[in-house]
């Protein structure tokens, strides 16, 4: 893995998602109807 992929991964480079889906909510572009979580994450 290179220094450019581990900084691309890097959890500060994206941003909150609760953030993203609360803002298209309350400009009315989406409606939440689930919360979801990951359970497992494949890289490859």
């Amino acid at each position: 893995m290179s220094v450019r992929s581990v900084a691309e991964e890097a959890p500060g480079a994206y941003k909150d998602v609760r953030a993203v889906v609360d803002a298209a909510q309350n400009a009315g572009l989406a409606h939440k109807v689930a919360r979801m979580e990951p359970r497992i994450c494949i890289k490859g």
